[in-house]
């Protein structure tokens, strides 16, 4: 068994129309022994920018801190938030630092940046455990339902998905693609990011 399957876990990130959307299981488990049914796996970085932690638990803790830190003294450093682009060079950097005893976790990072003409670009990306990154212009995927989730996703998702509809394919993407995963599920959280507001809502999953 791969240690990257040991405590479970998916997330998945998803472009739509002046939007993105990020969302994440709720199950952890000690391989197919379930533990809680309310560990969260996304955690907010900016206003307009999250980042999901798939993979073994301590480290997700331990990295959420690390971004967390180097997040506020680059605010401090540079005197301003930090943009999408930049916080994925910073996972990057952080993970490729450990490459001899790497994290086990594929962070995924969704946000929204402004360009100086006001138009809203969104921004998903993900990494491979040393921080080898992924740019796409559609979805992005990482944990053990990785596969059923790109299987899905690439029937459900369209270009320039309005935030509600986003929010429903990213919706019936994870809970598809979960059902199909013995060690992912529990419950779905999903966040929704516009220029306006974020939307975040907890779904109900199958529990067996």
């Amino acid at each position: 068994m791969s240690i990257m399957e040991y405590n479970g876990g998916s997330v998945i990130a998803m472009v739509g129309k002046e939007c993105v959307a990020i969302a994440c299981d709720l199950r952890l488990g000690n391989q197919a022994l379930g533990i809680s049914s309310k560990f969260e796996k996304i955690f907010p970085v900016t206003d307009k920018l999250y980042v999901g932690l798939p993979g073994l638990a301590t480290d997700v803790t331990t990295l959420k801190e690390l971004f967390r830190y180097r997040v506020n003294m680059y605010t401090i450093k540079e005197e301003r938030e930090i943009e999408p682009d930049t916080f994925a060079h910073l996972v990057s950097s952080t993970l490729y630092e450990r490459r001899f005893g790497p994290y086990f976790i594929e962070p995924v990072m969704a946000g929204i940046s402004t360009t100086p003409g006001g138009k809203v670009k969104p921004f998903i990306a993900a990494t491979d455990l040393i921080g080898c990154l992924n740019f796409a212009k559609d979805f992005v995927v990482a944990g053990t339902a990785s596969s059923k989730l790109f299987g899905v996703a690439e029937g459900l998702w369209e270009p320039d998905l309005e935030p509600e509809d986003l929010f429903e394919t990213i919706s019936q993407t994870m809970l598809n693609a979960v059902d199909r995963d013995a060690y992912s599920g529990w419950g779905t959280m999903v966040y929704v990011i516009t220029k306006d507001k974020v939307i975040q809502r907890t779904l109900k999953g199958r529990m067996d």
